[in-house]
């Protein structure tokens, strides 16, 4: 539960900024000031809640550098001074997180009130084309909303939205926000739509939000990595799949964004969709697939 007094009391509208910012590899004491400047203009924009991208505080492409920005979450002092700015202003940051079994994660925490109130670790770890995550990090392997006082929120890591089960069951589990970090690459330019892989995110974004009736917020960094170009391109979109705010394309920028919860009543009272869900019967069918042998799961040819 994050503290009621750590964030802004009103409950009917949320002010949300989004930091696109380009993180320094491997630099966790560079990253922590950085995120320090971040989030006193926020502060001055009137936010009551800060997002920033996957791995924010240490860069992407770490690989052979994981264990050496690796935090310990039951020993947090590398972070103490994003704890402490988290009493005037929650944060969500990404870092590299030790676990006490020394496995690493790619995780995203919640630091509010002077304290980690919610740890999201990545499920799903590309390694595909160009991603090898899945050489360097542990997958998580749980996933829940949290409460706030203006509803509860989820929190997602990149690829994780590409899966649509998860999004449903932060749905399915209250969440009325969802939170997506994401450290997402340029993937070429089309004449007509523009850089493709953000377009491509942008209409998963839209269709997530619309299908869950949730406020989704998407906060992806920019600069580079061993050649790789971050798009950047952050944006809100609202329970109906609207549009409401959205970030510069392959630059640095502050998203501010005021979130009214009476947009989830109207979308949620005209599109029931939460409501509807047959959660029984979906667990039933996913048993009924697990239970079976892996050949018969493989689909049919026409």
């Amino acid at each position: 539960m994050v503290p009621a007094r750590a964030l802004h009391r009103s409950t009917t509208r949320l002010r949300i900024a989004l930091a696109q910012i380009e993180p320094v590899l491997g630099d966790l004491d560079a990253n922590i000031a950085r995120h320090l400047v971040w989030a006193r203009r926020a502060i001055q924009k009137g936010a009551h809640l800060l997002v920033f991208p996957e791995l924010s505080l240490t860069g992407y492409w770490l690989q052979d550098l994981v264990a050496d920005v690796a935090v310990r979450l039951h020993d947090p002092r590398p972070i103490k001074a994003l704890l402490a700015m988290s009493r005037r202003l929650p944060m969500v940051v990404g870092l590299v997180e030790e676990s006490p079994g020394h496995r690493y994660h790619n995780s995203a925490l919640l630091l509010s009130g002077g304290r980690i109130a919610h740890v999201h670790r990545k499920i799903y770890l590309p390694t595909y084309g160009m991603f090898d995550e899945g050489r360097f990090f542990a997958a998580g392997d749980r996933l829940e909303a949290f409460a706030t006082p203006f509803g509860r929120m989820g929190i997602l890591i990149c690829e994780d939205l590409w899966h649509p089960w998860t999004a449903l069951l932060l749905a399915q589990d209250g969440a009325d926000y969802l939170l997506v970090v994401s450290a997402g690459p340029t993937e070429g330019i089309d004449r007509r739509r523009g850089l493709i892989g953000h377009a491509t995110w942008k209409d998963l974004i839209k269709v997530t939000a619309q299908m869950q009736t949730v406020f989704l917020a998407y906060v992806n960094r920019v600069g580079f990595e061993d050649g790789v170009n971050f798009a950047g391109g952050s944006c809100v979109f609202d329970p109906f799949g609207e549009a409401l705010a959205e970030g510069p394309i392959l630059e640095e920028g502050l998203v501010v964004c005021d979130l009214e919860r009476s947009a989830l009543r109207r979308a949620r009272t005209l599109l029931p969709l939460l409501r509807d869900e047959r959660l029984p019967l979906l667990a039933r069918e996913v048993q009924r697939l697990t239970a079976l042998p892996a050949a018969a799961r493989t689909p049919r040819s026409a």
